[in-house]
């Protein structure tokens, strides 16, 4: 069992993760992991109260997969929300992304 929390941040809507030093991270990669339930019980409490304070909205404990030391969220949704809209490469996180070059 892996799961890290995922919400969407009250200011701008934008897709924000908890990350390990109890900030809200735009990206998936820095996420804290939950490798067992006390953990994820632990995420679930920091998300709702960070909802009771008005930071986050939508807060949801997801499954995620470790693939070559990154992140990787199990549903397609959770993906999507992780990388960007799927139709324009040049808009959102996917605009920023920078392919390993091949050596």
């Amino acid at each position: 069992m892996m799961k890290v929390l995922t919400a969407n941040r009250l200011s701008d809507g934008i897709a924000v993760w908890l990350g390990a030093n109890g900030q809200w991270l735009e990206n998936i990669d820095n996420a804290l992991i939950a490798r067992h339930e006390a953990a994820a019980d632990a995420l679930d409490e920091a998300g709702k109260s960070a909802f009771n304070a008005n930071v986050v909205v939508d807060i949801a404990l997801i499954d995620v997969d470790e693939q070559d030391g990154e992140i990787y969220p199990i549903r397609l949704r959770e993906r999507i929300r992780a990388t960007g809209p799927t139709i324009r490469l040049d808009l959102g996180k996917q605009a920023d992304f920078k392919p390993a070059s091949a050596a």
